[in-house]
């Protein structure tokens, strides 16, 4: 008699699994995210991957590609959604390949990301070097020349981010042409070269963003300072942004959003992923902690997906929050 109710109870929660899951919104559905290049966007992206295979959907790894080659593949519905939707960083892009037209973005994702031009604080103080046009100063602009053609090299921005049409259209703003060079490639490459010739003691001028790691390796009012611009001067669609922050410090870039963009017409048929994708929140430190673990060597594909399993498990009643409330959109 006990057997038979052992297997009774067995059955009964067997099938309600089989309900549950059948009952999951994204059940059958194939979900494909894109992210740039950047490995470090790994982290954002699998989170909302891991959310939605909760809602049982099929998630495929992240394709990389360029972010504007993002926007018109999300925008064209052969790709889902990018997690690292930069704001206004990326209005233009956004708004080349269809803006608000082609694209669902509700929510914020994550706040508080800066970016801007830094140089070593020991050059800073020893000429009193407080703001980027200083280096139109000929002797100002030599001390960080590293290829001897008189002008400052500026680590810069990799082709296609989005940062290097701001800092190219700064330099002729600010006047800076003659005097500055915007070093463009793969940034990884240049900033380890920047941080090898710190370390040899020589000056430094470099662009750089948070979240990220290099702001932990070379610690701002620690090894280097925050230049400020002279007046706020934005490309394109953030040509009105005032770049000045209440303080009165100018450092060149607004504090951008990140957000999470998904294909329009998908996220209408996907109320349950278009919910999930509006609740989803990350503290930047969080980032910057799992960015500074993959800089200090835990960079390989399955220490990335240990990095957010465990960040899950650390927050896991805010996860299951997320899933929940998603769930309940799509009924």
């Amino acid at each position: 008699m006990r057997k038979t109710a052992l297997l009774a109870a067995a059955f009964t929660t067997l099938v309600a699994t089989q309900v549950s899951a059948a009952d999951l919104p994204g059940k059958g559905i194939t979900v494909k995210p894109v992210q740039s290049t950047i490995s470090e966007e790994t982290f954002q992206t699998l989170l909302v991957s891991r959310a939605l295979e909760k809602l049982g959907y099929t998630v495929q790894e992240p394709g990389e590609v360029d972010y504007n080659v993002a926007y018109t593949t999300i925008a064209a519905g052969d790709a889902t959604f990018i997690a690292t939707n930069w704001r206004p960083l990326h209005d233009d892009m956004y708004k080349a390949a269809g803006g608000d037209d082609k694209f669902y973005r509700e929510g914020t994702y994550v706040t508080g990301a800066a970016q801007g031009y830094l140089i070593d604080k020991k050059t800073a103080e020893k000429y009193h070097i407080k703001s980027i046009d200083q280096l139109k100063d000929p002797k100002l602009a030599k001390l960080f020349d590293t290829n001897g053609d008189g002008k400052a090299d500026l680590t810069g921005c990799t082709p296609g981010w989005g940062c290097e049409a701001v800092i190219n259209h700064q330099i002729k703003a600010f006047d800076l042409g003659d005097s500055v060079e915007h070093n463009q490639g793969n940034y990884s490459a240049m900033i380890a070269d920047t941080i090898s010739r710190f370390k040899a003691g020589k000056p430094i001028f470099y662009y750089t963003w948070t979240p990220y790691w290099v702001s932990d390796v070379l610690v701002p009012g620690r090894d280097t300072v925050w230049l400020q611009v002279p007046f706020s001067s934005m490309p394109g669609e953030q040509k009105e942004v005032d770049t000045k922050l209440p303080n009165g410090a100018n450092y060149g870039f607004p504090v951008n959003t990140m957000h999470i963009v998904a294909n329009k017409a998908w996220a209408e048929k996907n109320p349950a992923a278009a919910k999930l994708f509006a609740e989803m929140k990350l503290p930047l430190a969080d980032i910057n902690a799992q960015n500074s673990r993959m800089h200090e060597g835990q960079s390989s594909e399955a220490e990335i997906k240990a990095h957010v399993d465990g960040w899950i498990k650390a927050h896991q009643a805010q996860f299951d929050g997320w899933v929940k409330e998603a769930a309940a959109a799509a009924k």
